[in-house]
């Protein structure tokens, strides 16, 4: 360290006790590359090496400044000289600027930590939250949250479809594509399938009344699944609910009832998107569908889902197994008007 070049041969004269019982002398001062050099002020000769780095000021702000070279009781200095006392000022400040400062940097190093743990929090944390609490809800408790959603769905749609031999056709139904656990028909307002968690699925009307083939709401059903691949119904009910209710799901076991029911509402509104063509196609052939009844279905001309009729992995050889029997696909076309 060096003084700044403006100070460079600075002197000054100060009075100087060199011991606190010992007689006040005046002396010269001169600043150095990093020290003051204390001389007699008759010959010259150097008395003492102050560090300014080590230097204190036992009176800041009053006149004449008084200075020590440790805080050891001891040596004193009086300076009145304002060019002096602020050239030392100036040369400890950058000292003090260029040494080490072990607190600052573990302040940075803590000011960083807790940017990246709140960056982590923001990003990571919701989706984690999510996550976690979509896969250790217990099957009950998924259930009850696909029932509350059906109860949402009747108030929309109407009260759902029974008939002693429809309700058989239905349980038929679940139990040929794999998955599902129960299925419930809506008579007004849905279209096409939906997947509530519990292993529940809700199909409109329209997948069974006008169809001339089982096949039909089968293909709605898969369409449904493969959209959901990889984000089970209460993962992508959380998803949209947000962070805060999968965090009550998970500390009170309950969703808010406004939650579901806005849910309910887009969910109804807001038809899954239909996978590729390649992925509905392997899921048709893995559960043992064709896929050219539910490709009509949905265009027919045929020309949009061309790729679903052409490449149907059973065409031109009936599937293994038939969707329904014919008595139970006439008994669930009939279930919306029984009774």
């Amino acid at each position: 360290m060096t003084a700044l070049s403006e100070y460079e041969r600075l002197e000054a004269t100060g009075i100087w006790r060199p011991a606190p019982d010992a007689q006040r002398e005046e002396v010269i001062l001169s600043l150095g590359d990093a020290t003051l050099v204390i001389s007699d002020d008759r010959s010259a000769i150097a008395r003492a090496h102050w560090s300014l780095a080590a230097m204190i000021r036992r009176n800041p702000g009053e006149r004449p400044a008084l200075y020590a070279p440790s805080d050891e009781p001891g040596e004193e200095l009086e300076i009145d000289d304002d060019l002096m006392i602020a050239a030392i000022e100036k040369v400890q400040a950058i000292i003090e600027s260029r040494r080490p400062h072990p607190g600052r940097l573990r302040g940075v190093l803590i000011g960083l930590a807790a940017v990246t743990l709140g960056a982590v929090a923001l990003f990571w944390l919701p989706g984690a939250l999510v996550d976690h609490a979509a896969r250790i809800a217990p099957q009950a408790k998924r259930v009850e949250i696909g029932r509350k959603l059906l109860a949402e769905f009747t108030k929309m749609t109407g009260t759902p479809c029974h008939s002693p031999a429809g309700d058989g056709a239905l349980d038929a139904l679940a139990k040929r594509l794999p998955g599902q656990e129960a299925i419930v028909v809506l008579p007004d307002a849905l279209k096409g399938a939906r997947l509530l968690p519990g292993g529940l699925a809700v199909i409109g009307r329209d997948t069974i009344d006008g169809p001339d083939t089982p096949e039909v709401v089968a293909g709605y059903l898969i369409s449904a699944q493969r959209s959901a691949a990889g984000e089970r119904p209460l993962h992508r009910l959380l998803s949209w609910l947000g962070p805060s209710a999968a965090l009550r799901l998970l500390t009170t076991g309950d969703l808010p009832d406004t939650g579901i029911a806005a849910y309910a509402q887009q969910l109804l509104q807001n038809a899954p998107e239909r996978p590729k063509s390649d992925i509905l196609l392997r899921a048709f052939r893995d559960a043992g569908v064709s896929s050219i009844p539910y490709a009509y279905a949905l265009d027919p001309s045929g020309e949009s889902v061309l790729g679903l009729i052409e490449a149907d992995p059973f065409k031109g050889k009936p599937a293994p197994d038939p969707v329904l029997e014919d008595a139970q696909w006439v008994a669930l076309q009939d279930i919306c008007s029984a009774g």
